[in-house]
């Protein structure tokens, strides 16, 4: 601007009457005292890793608790850390953002900081305190372009503990919340996911880190929404992994490329079907609100089409729910989604067994490759017995 100043950044979509409307939907369809349930990048790994589930998508898009609605239909699964492990997991992330989180930023500088130099005790921690979710998005963003600026101007790096993101996502807006983001001198933007799980001789869990790969690759969509706005802002691909080194409480940090994560997660999230269109072909009057009876709220989460497969058992409180209706219709995605892919049009697991038994369709290629299969199996118990 013409005084120098930086003129307000907001990476929250404006609200609009239609938006109003959508609200007021979706605050029906949890019923009217049930507060939301904010989206988080858990929430949405897990919903790009299944795009194809419109209840996943409308209940999450809805902010239903699907916790408290599983239990309502009488499945519920357990899920969530421990109450030690959270208490150790704050205790070590606590221990390394203090003294002005140099610890962080040395690892940070230590494994991406090459060409900059390295932090020093000027390096800025800015409050991103706000009211409410959107207050909180909008001081972020600020702090970003502030953040950006005073890197290209002094060389400074900033430590960003816990910013809020905006994404919105299917029509539906969520908030996230990193654990940290570094804003680095030449303008690039490191996302720092810190997690209690050890990393022992250097390495750490497969599944853990793959599930905290997919979880970054949120935060970086939507970071990117941000830096799009900004010059010289870049969001950067390879995020810092923070743990516990072997079985100590000392810190150690790895780089983690998620390239192939963001890509996928990226087009899976921008196929999801937008929740207007899901809470539109609804009936009137479907609720999920849990002082219903577990009838009721059975066919009501029956009126929305799922995609079951046994992956939802590790990422979904509705999963044992889901797999209990796909059994009861004989679905073949309960076998999981590569036995549906190879079935083809043989959906049910009668028809896949009436396939292997001879009658199954004479031109499908799927049915053939089902009897010459059933025809070798019976031959070799032959030849064995």
């Amino acid at each position: 601007m013409a005084d120098g100043t930086l003129p307000p950044v907001s990476s929250y979509p404006p609200s609009s009457a239609p938006q109003t409307t959508l609200r007021q939907r979706l605050a029906g369809l949890r019923g009217p005292a049930v507060p939301p349930r904010p989206l988080d990048a858990r929430a949405l790994a897990a919903l790009a890793a299944n795009p194809g589930c419109g209840r996943r998508a409308l209940l999450d898009g809805a902010g239903v608790d699907k916790t408290v609605l599983a239990s309502a239909l009488g499945s519920p699964a357990p899920f969530g850390q421990s109450q030690f492990a959270i208490v150790r997991g704050n205790s070590f992330e606590a221990k390394i953002k203090g003294d002005g989180g140099s610890e962080l930023l040395r690892l940070v500088y230590e494994h991406l900081g090459a060409g900059s130099e390295p932090p020093g005790r000027g390096a800025l921690v800015p409050d991103l305190t706000a009211a409410g979710p959107e207050g909180r998005a909008a001081r972020t963003a600020l702090a970003l372009r502030e953040a950006t600026a005073a890197g290209r101007d002094t060389g400074a790096w900033t430590l960003l503990d816990h910013p809020m993101l905006a994404l919105e996502v299917a029509g539906s807006p969520a908030y996230l919340e990193p654990d940290a983001v570094v804003v680095h001198p030449d303008g690039r933007w490191t996302v720092v996911e810190i997690k209690s799980f050890p990393m022992i001789d250097g390495s750490a869990d497969a599944a853990k880190v793959g599930a905290a790969a997919r979880q970054a690759a949120v935060y970086v969509l939507a970071l990117e929404k941000t830096a799009a706005k900004l010059a010289g802002a870049e969001v950067g691909h390879t995020v810092l992994l923070v743990c516990p080194k072997d079985f100590s409480n000392l810190p150690t940090a790895a780089p983690v490329d998620i390239r192939r994560e963001h890509s996928v997660t990226r087009r899976q999230l921008d196929r999801l079907t937008r929740v207007e269109e899901l809470a539109a072909a609804l009936p009137d009057g479907l609720s999920f609100d849990p002082a219903r009876t577990a009838e009721e709220l059975a066919e009501a989460v029956s009126a929305v089409d799922a995609a079951y497969a046994p992956e939802c058992l590790a990422a979904c409180e509705l999963a044992f729910h889901c797999r209990e209706q796909a059994r009861a219709a004989d679905e073949v995605t309960a076998l999981g989604r590569s036995v549906r892919g190879e079935l083809g049009a043989l959906t049910t697991v009668g028809a896949a067994l009436a396939a292997a038994a001879g009658h199954g369709p004479a031109d499908d290629p799927t049915a053939e490759a089902l009897r010459r299969a059933a025809r070798l199996r019976s031959e070799a118990l032959e030849a064995s017995g």
